[in-house]
């Protein structure tokens, strides 16, 4: 397939206008959110959206989300729009948020993997509306990534893994939040089942309590079904392996120092993921700073680019737990599924 690419900035009108013909089409397109870049189809169409998971290499029991362009357009997916879901999507729509609830019959099942329940945002970035209004259907789009590796959130990941495997690309530029969206289930108590920008206090500060699934920091447990995307498999791994380490900034430092050594007496090329406050701790040794512990939200920009960057050339990388708190659960929950929960300790 040849793709043909467009610049959002200097191609904006017609970038969108070809984009939302292919989707109307049954095609796929690859456009940039605020999140990270996704790769979508026609959500009304259950052929379309089998082209997703042909493309991503993607088991299809892997539930995928429908973008919108505004907020009544959620109306048709859902069996009917609860208050709860009106009161956030007013604090939080357009932005990170996707909200899960029961499916009408409208929603094809290669959407939802079979589930009774579908997954809808409304993402925050100005051409994903765009598209999304030019196409004139909701649009199904996971992660433009292939399956497992890290999403992309630049258009060079983006040709990685997509050249040739969509029928457009539309280069927005590199992607602020930098981690997918936060999925919220609203089939009874509300809960997190996929951390990312817009945290749990936030949504407590909003509606009360809200619940964290076991799954978000621990592995999917045998016969657990997925709720929502990236539960189930492995997500996130870059082409090295990827060590945890768990402590205080000293005592993760310590355990990382101790293991890249060791790793080095085995031949391996190591790579150290550094905090601004534990960059002293590295001297000597091959790290690149990703960010500032007490700003989590950075780490979260920077996380998947720097996992495919530094991955080439690389055996190993080691990475430092922080506490899993504000936007620290959602770049915890990448981390470790991109390390297969990999995880060492005093």
């Amino acid at each position: 397939m040849k793709t043909e690419l467009f610049n959002a900035k200097t191609q904006k009108e017609n970038g969108t206008g070809v984009a939302g013909r292919v989707i109307r089409a049954g095609g796929l397109v690859v456009f940039p959110t605020e999140t990270v870049y996704g790769l979508g189809a026609n959500g009304l169409d259950g052929e379309a959206v089998n082209r997703i998971f042909e493309a991503k290499g993607r088991p299809n029991d892997n539930p995928l989300i429908l973008h919108i362009a505004k907020k009544s357009d959620v109306k048709p997916l859902w069996k009917h729009v609860p208050d709860i879901a009106r009161t956030l999507m007013d604090a939080f729509w357009p932005g990170p948020l996707t909200l899960i609830y029961l499916k009408s019959d409208l929603v094809p099942d290669e959407v939802t993997a079979g589930l009774d329940t579908v997954a809808v945002r409304m993402p925050e970035h100005k051409t994903a509306l765009a598209l999304i209004r030019a196409a004139g259907v909701p649009i199904a789009a996971p992660s433009a990534n292939l399956s497992g590796k890290p999403s992309p959130t630049n258009i060079d990941h983006v040709l990685e893994d997509m050249d040739g495997r969509a029928d457009v690309i539309i280069d927005g530029g590199p992607c602020a939040v930098g981690v997918e969206s936060t999925v919220l289930s609203l089939v009874g108590q509300p809960t997190i089942l996929r951390p990312g920008g817009i945290t749990k206090e936030m949504l407590e500060g909003v509606i009360g309590s809200v619940k964290v699934a076991n799954a978000v920091l621990h592995p999917l447990g045998e016969g657990e079904t997925a709720a929502s995307p990236g539960m189930k498999y492995r997500h996130y791994a870059p082409d090295c392996d990827v060590i945890v380490a768990q402590g205080s900034p000293r005592s993760a430092a310590a355990i990382i120092n101790r293991e890249y050594a060791k790793a080095e007496l085995e031949g391996k090329n190591c790579m150290i993921f550094a905090t601004e406050q534990t960059k002293s701790y590295y001297k000597g040794k091959k790290y690149v700073i990703i960010g500032d512990r007490d700003l989590p939200g950075t780490l979260c920009a920077s996380l998947f680019a720097a996992l495919r960057d530094e991955s080439e050339g690389t055996d190993v990388i080691f990475a430092e737990a922080i506490p899993a708190e504000r936007q620290g659960l959602a770049y915890m929950n990448r981390l470790l599924r991109a390390s297969g929960f990999t995880v060492l300790t005093d």
